[in-house]
Formats: C-alpha cells, structure tokens, sequence
C-alpha cells in the first residue's frame, strides 16, 4: 500500500499536470508483492464483481489520478486488472480491492498526511528533519 504527495508527483513527473489544491498524500496503489523476484501483474480475474459506483465519491479524494483529473475511473479501472486482481485469494473482486483501500487510508496507522499532521508536520514550505518525519 503505498501513498504519494500530488504536489511531488506533479513535480517529479514529465507529464505536466496542475499543482493539486490539496496538500495531501494520495493512495498511489495497492499491489502483492513477492519475496523474492518481481511484483506479479495482470493476473487472471477470478471474481467479475465490479467496483459499486458507491466507492467512487471516496476514491475521487483518497485515490485521484493526479496527472489526469478527468480520468479516474479509467485509472482505478487499469490499477484493478494490473495490480488488483493479483491479490486473490485475499482480495477476492475489484469491489473489495476498492474497499480494501479506502480501510487502509481511513486507519491511523495508514494515513500519512493524517500521521504527520498530528507530528505538527504540516505542508507549510518549511524545512523538516529527517528524524522527525520518521518520529511521526
């Protein structure tokens, strides 16, 4: 489960895309991994159950496409069949990859824009010691 700050994401990536209003860390995606050797990708759908149209309002906030706003379900959808449907057994449809995500970023230990703003680490343009964001 790994999150990124949209203003870095603009920044670092050749892509021009707007600065984001919000100052927050975003879900980047969430994929298997293995212990050894590369990530799998593009596994074989198990369970066709879609993502419920519900979600979408939640995932337009935690998880935007930051390098093409008008595109998310589209984003979401790609994440889905690259990244998602290789969770099975543990993730059983694209429905509960979704609504795994949105538990992950909503939990104390999981949110880092919620973690450091608690450390009164605020995106304010100021310097920050390293210890301190790992104290956070």
């Amino acid at each position: 489960f790994t999150q990124q700050y949209q203003p870095a994401a603009c920044n670092s990536n050749p892509t021009p895309c707007k600065d984001p209003t919000d100052k927050l860390f975003t879900v980047h995606g969430l994929w298997p991994s293995n212990k050894i050797g590369g990530d799998p990708e593009y596994c074989k759908i198990r369970n066709p159950r879609k993502r419920a149209k519900k979600l979408e309002p939640q995932l337009e906030i935690i998880w935007p496409n930051v390098l093409d706003r008008t595109n998310h379900t589209g984003f979401w959808s790609r994440q889905w069949k690259k990244h998602g449907a290789c969770g099975y057994p543990t993730i059983q449809n694209e429905n509960d990859y979704f609504e795994t995500v949105i538990k992950m970023y909503i939990t104390e230990k999981q949110n880092v824009s919620r973690i450091l703003s608690n450390a009164k680490i605020e995106p304010d343009g100021k310097s920050r010691a390293l210890v301190d964001i790992e104290n956070a």
